[in-house]
């Protein structure tokens, strides 16, 4: 049996305080509880509910192995939260990540870069002084890789708290020339690979809710302040974003029924991260190829020329993002929103 459709449950069920524990794979002693599943198990929270013993905090399931259950001391914000973040080897996601970790989390940081997400993995473990990160190789587009890669993260940890999803692209350019292949890819990783992600976490998730009814998930989003307004010679990714926030609403609607919450964060410009500053393929390059800032000769130039349109006069920070991610998790009355953090460059009605 898939330890996807196992070690869930079987998190939820050794709950603690109102706290789940990480699931650690160990060896056997021979002396713990065996429960022995069914391939074809049609209830599997009912099964290990009827055959573990009450207060185990260690148990061997026939077939997938022997697992004990930590609990971890109040760090921080996200203590002993299992997060995976995607697009985390870099930029936006890393910060995220680490932040997480600080904040008491153990983060599996998914990217397609692999080699880069090692790197990752290495600054956060040393920042934090424990283990607090892993990676895990994933193409967001690509459904068996996402399904692997959780598959990966619950062997490692037992189950998902709270999946982020931030991988994200961008092509900008007139929709009069914009090449269909630039459609293609940011449409294939900003709103389907969002759709997939969750696709794949849900049911993990709902797993752990039907164990423990009490606790609730959560799938946050990093949209875009393009997810709330329009974006001038910037459709292909604009309309990418304004989709992920349909799907987020759609999500929401859908899941509560799962004990899981699905909103989004709509940061403004980060002009610190590689989305922008990459000097090949970030936008202050892309935005000065196309024209799309009139006058501007440097990339000094687009940056001022958007800051001028913030009345606070700034770009968008990590610590301006992360107060909206832990008031998310934190709110238990909140599902379905999308949440602008643009330093008033969009107001909602």
């Amino acid at each position: 049996m898939n330890v996807a459709d196992v070690l869930p449950a079987l998190r939820g069920l050794m709950m603690r305080d109102g706290a789940l524990p990480r699931l650690e794979c160990v060896g056997t002693e021979g002396g713990e509880q065996t429960v022995v599943l069914a391939e074809d198990c049609p209830d599997v929270v009912a099964e290990l509910r009827r055959q573990l013993p009450q207060g185990a905090a260690r148990v061997t399931i026939a077939g997938v192995g022997t697992y004990h259950a930590a609990y971890d001391a109040p760090l921080g914000r996200a203590s002993g939260k299992v997060a995976v973040v995607t697009g985390g080897a870099q930029g936006f996601g890393f910060e995220i990540a680490a932040d997480l970790a600080r904040e008491g989390a153990y983060v599996a940081l998914a990217d397609i870069n692999a080699q880069g997400v090692g790197v990752a993995v290495d600054k956060i473990n040393a920042l934090c002084g424990r283990g607090a990160a892993c990676g895990v190789a994933m193409n967001v587009a690509d459904a068996d890789s996402v399904r692997a890669a959780l598959g990966q993260v619950v062997a490692m940890f037992g189950g998902v708290d709270v999946f982020v999803a931030n991988a994200g692209v961008l092509r900008a350019g007139s929709v009069k020339d914009l090449p269909v292949k630039d459609l293609d890819f940011v449409t294939s990783v900003n709103y389907k690979g969002y759709f997939l992600c969750v696709q794949a976490v849900a049911p993990i998730m709902a797993l752990q809710h039907a164990a423990a009814p009490g606790l609730w998930f959560d799938i946050i989003q990093i949209n875009s302040k393009s997810g709330l307004v329009g974006s001038n010679k910037n459709g292909a990714y604009a309309g990418s974003k304004f989709g992920g926030i349909g799907l987020t609403q759609s999500f929401a609607m859908e899941l509560v029924e799962d004990g899981i919450k699905v909103n989004a964060v709509c940061p403004g410009n980060f002009y610190d991260g590689p989305l922008w500053s990459d000097p090949e393929k970030g936008l202050f390059r892309q935005y000065l190829d196309s024209g799309k800032v009139p006058g501007a000769k440097t990339f000094e130039d687009v940056k001022r020329f958007y800051e001028a349109k913030v009345p606070m006069r700034r770009g968008c920070t990590t610590p301006d993002v992360m107060k909206a991610i832990y008031y998310l998790m934190e709110q238990a009355y909140e599902t379905g929103q999308a949440i602008p953090v643009t330093g008033g460059q969009v107001m909602l009605a």
